[in-house]
């Protein structure tokens, strides 16, 4: 079966394609979704959803410990070291292309690829504002882990506002 949908999306891209050289632009544009619509998605893609429900899963954690009232420093250091690794991974989770622009079930916008130097930037201050959590969290300094939560917050907003489809 999956097997005739990739022949099923050659078609229909070569198809588009041909009537692309005498329709324009808005030819063209519907080929990408064609061929992305009949053929599997990257991998990638699941893992990275997969990767950052994770990253999102322990950072409530650390908010949940701070707002009890009694914060567990082991435990969020425990999260702190999650959202990290998670962090350093998401990073080679982007192959070129698998994008909801490209017709896939994900809200990663083509900006990532054609700003890859600005996607790496905000990347990195991911996986640094993750790695001074667990610093921070090595120490025990509930109000400084507190503060830290902003700056790996302000992370994660940057990326969503800039690549990221807004679904609000």
């Amino acid at each position: 079966m999956a097997y005739k949908q990739v022949i099923l999306g050659a078609a229909m891209a070569a198809f588009t394609f041909s009537l692309a050289a005498c329709g324009g632009e808005a030819a063209t544009e519907g080929a990408s979704e064609a061929v992305a619509a009949t053929t599997a998605a990257p991998a990638e893609i699941e893992e990275r959803q997969a990767t950052f429900k994770s990253l999102g899963k322990s950072f409530k954690a650390i908010r949940t410990q701070l707002e009890s009232g009694s914060p567990d420093t082991a435990a969020i250091l425990v999260s702190a070291t999650e959202m990290n690794a998670a962090a350093v991974k998401v990073g080679g989770l982007f192959p070129d292309g698998s994008s909801v622009d490209a017709g896939y079930d994900t809200e990663a916008l083509a900006v990532i690829w054609e700003k890859p130097d600005e996607f790496a930037a905000a990347h990195q201050r991911l996986v640094d504002a993750t790695a001074e959590m667990m610093t921070i969290a090595e120490g025990g300094d509930v109000a400084a882990i507190g503060d830290q939560v902003g700056a790996v917050g302000g992370s994660c907003k940057n990326c969503h506002d800039n690549f990221r489809l807004d679904t609000d």
